[in-house]
């Protein structure tokens, strides 16, 4: 149906449209009903546009992304400020955003030190009914209901409606929040007040890949995920990877688990999904007895508590034990797929045994770990038959853990490998181009895709793995494939020359390191380069961008996040804390509300300790990317434009309803 208007709408074009209004009909069977539908969707129409968050690289840093969404990025400290400013002290700002954040846990610390209680709840409650009013106000009361706890419903609906400065309801005001006190429900009214505060503070949360590795909490991210009510994913190379670990993909499990102990990592393993590694450790302890594994020490953070010696021997043996079974694994793939053109990477069976060097490029360079017990120099690729059994026990673990799936689920039904919304493009890290700027050509199984086509393809081929009606040959190729976005160098979710593992682990000379990125990451900041790329997804509008993340902004060198004269922005700033010494930062967000964009910088994140019990909070930078001066409403969105299309389909309702076309109905 094509949208109308009044004025134009005949009989004849309405009667072409009879079955799609016979159908809409049934919603709104008369004039009343389609009218009134028609004048709530034009009062939503106005209202200012809902506030999207945008965050890119969790890396398991669920403490400080948890903290985040509390915060809404320093959205809710704003809306205090803004209330309370000329009235509160900034600490007295600070213990009740802490309130808001953490109401629970404050509430705990306030009752052993508060001397007056009664007092200090109707003071708070007051303050958060108007800071509650205040994110509520560009919703619907329909909406607004659907956020409150069953419990409360009514009694905070009335409160949001209702000013204490009204002489005529100020007693019925007053009464209801003095008996929420007398009735002992303070402590529990306010903890529904500030979750109610948090989840209106933002209206749509956008993350762009990398919940997954390096930090302890990637299964605690998932799982607040699946309870969260309007989010989507653009998934990214580590995503990819555990994706590919649920399909049964051996070489990203071994890939998942070696970044796991590189980084002291096993909680998402042991903890989240309830992998057996004690066959690994096992293996490890039994073949690399006598062997140090000092290449393989895991990397830990300052911050946390140092395992006992005899845990770290363990882990970096099961470190090394993972790694050359994942090498061998990886050259099978390779092999099996030549059309990925990634035979550079086999370079175990480059290795010269006798001289304990290896050539790359030209050049010998000698290990810097000579013990491989379990690598045969005639055939180094050719798993033991120890190996091959604790692969199988390892690909099992993964394929039972039942959370483990219900979290790639999640991944599946939410996301996808780019979004576009309200003239915003989002994938999480690249375009392969050309050297020139063109888009570049990429092989799938045969047939050649670029730009948005070969993100839809890969989309499709992705979820081809987890499909039981897909053709077997296909599904086999797709798991087969998920490595190869993990780390291929035509990868839209990685796009670098190589991924240099093999070298980190056992050559010295840090020039063998180096990644060398796709000709992406050197245009990108060209603003035509930007537009062509906008241009092949379709997306429209006077400001339009880019957001990204997957390459960390090292803002400490003063590397700049908006880029292409602000058509681009990376918000990758490290969320990890393995990160932070590289980037000077501990990540960036994005807020965008009905006045524009606002790139915020955070430092890292303390504890949820340290913000209740003193108030603090991540501190933050807010940099004003583009401000209009006129406040975006919902007619501006994408949103608006799926209403606007029902009150078109509406009118042309009532059209036939007053012309007979359609007989009314009432019950």
């Amino acid at each position: 149906m094509n949208p109308t208007k009044t004025e134009t709408l005949t009989p004849q074009a309405v009667e072409k449209d009879r079955r799609i209004l016979e159908l809409l009909a049934q919603s709104f069977p008369n004039v009343s009903a389609a009218s009134t539908e028609i004048i709530n969707l034009e009062a939503i129409l106005n209202l200012p546009k809902g506030t999207e968050h945008f965050v890119a690289d969790l890396h398991g840093e669920y403490e400080a992304f948890r903290h985040i969404l509390r915060n809404a990025s320093g959205n809710i400290k704003r809306k205090v400020t803004e209330a309370f400013g000329t009235s509160l002290r900034e600490a007295d700002i600070r213990q009740l955003c802490s309130l808001i954040y953490y109401p629970e846990r404050k509430l705990q610390l306030i009752r052993t030190a508060e001397s007056d209680l009664a007092g200090f709840y109707l003071v708070t409650l007051h303050q958060l009914i108007k800071i509650c009013q205040s994110v509520s106000s560009k919703y619907t009361r329909s909406k607004v209901r659907k956020a409150l706890p069953k419990e409360f419903s009514y009694i905070i609906e009335e409160l949001l409606h209702e000013s204490p400065s009204d002489d005529d309801k100020q007693a019925y005001f007053q009464q209801i929040i003095e008996t929420i006190i007398s009735t002992g429900q303070a402590d529990a009214f306010i903890v529904a007040l500030c979750n109610v505060i948090q989840k209106l503070s933002i209206d749509q949360l956008h993350i762009l890949g990398d919940i997954y590795d390096r930090g302890p909490g990637a299964h605690q991210i998932m799982e607040m995920l699946t309870h969260y009510p309007t989010f989507d994913i653009q998934w990214g190379n580590h995503d990819a990877l555990w994706m590919g670990a649920a399909a049964g993909n051996d070489s990203c499990i071994a890939n998942v688990l070696r970044i796991s102990l590189r980084y002291d990592n096993m909680a998402t393993i042991e903890e989240g999904y309830g992998i057996n590694l004690v066959p690994l450790a096992t293996f490890a302890m039994e073949t690399y007895r006598d062997d140090p594994c000092s290449c393989f020490a895991p990397k830990l953070d300052p911050s946390d508590p140092i395992p006992s010696e005899k845990s770290l021997k363990l882990m970096a043996k099961m470190h090394k034990a993972i790694s050359i079974i994942q090498f061998k694994l990886e050259a099978a793939l390779i092999d099996k797929h030549p059309e990925w053109k990634m035979a550079d990477r086999k370079l175990m069976g480059a290795i010269d045994f006798e001289k304990m060097t290896l050539i790359l490029d030209g050049k010998e360079h000698p290990l810097n770990d000579r013990d491989f017990p379990t690598v045969d120099p005639a055939d180094p690729y050719r798993l033991t038959a120890e190996e091959k059994e604790l692969v199988e026990k390892l690909h099992h673990s993964f394929m039972i853990s039942s959370r483990l799936q219900k979290h790639v689920k999640c991944l599946l039904t939410n996301g996808s490998l780019y979004g576009i919304y309200n003239s915003n493009l989002l994938y999480h890290a690249s375009m392969p181009l050309n050297p020139d700027g063109t888009l570049k050509e990429v092989d799938l199984r045969g047939k050649i895709y670029k730009g948005r086509s070969l993100y839809n393809q890969t989309d499709f081929m992705m979820r081809a793995a987890f499909n039981s009606d897909t053709d077997a040959g296909e599904r086999e190729y797709a798991t087969d494939y998920y490595w190869y976005l993990w780390c291929g160098p035509d990868s839209i979710l990685f796009d670098k020359s190589k991924m240099a593992t093999f070298e980190r682990y056992f050559l010295d000379d840090k020039e063998t390191h180096k990644e060398v990125k796709g000709d992406y990451y050197r245009l990108r900041d060209n603003e035509e380069i930007c537009d062509m790329i906008l241009d092949e997804f379709g997306v429209e509008g006077d400001h339009r961008h880019i957001i990204n993340g997957h390459v960390p902004v090292k803002s400490g060198k003063g590397e700049s996040p908006i880029k292409a004269n602000g058509k681009l922005m990376v918000i990758d700033g490290g969320f990890s804390k393995a990160y932070h010494h590289t980037t000077g930062t501990a990540g960036y967000t994005l807020v965008y509300h009905s006045r524009g964009f606002q790139l915020v910088r955070h430092e890292p994140f303390s504890s949820a300790e340290d913000a209740v019990i003193h108030g603090t909070d991540i501190v933050s930078t807010t940099q004003l990317v583009e401000m209009s001066s006129r406040r975006m409403r919902v007619r501006d969105t994408d949103k608006g434009k799926i209403l606007q299309g029902q009150i078109n389909e509406l009118t042309e309702l009532l059209y036939a309803f007053r012309h007979g076309i359609i007989k009314e109905r009432y019950r």
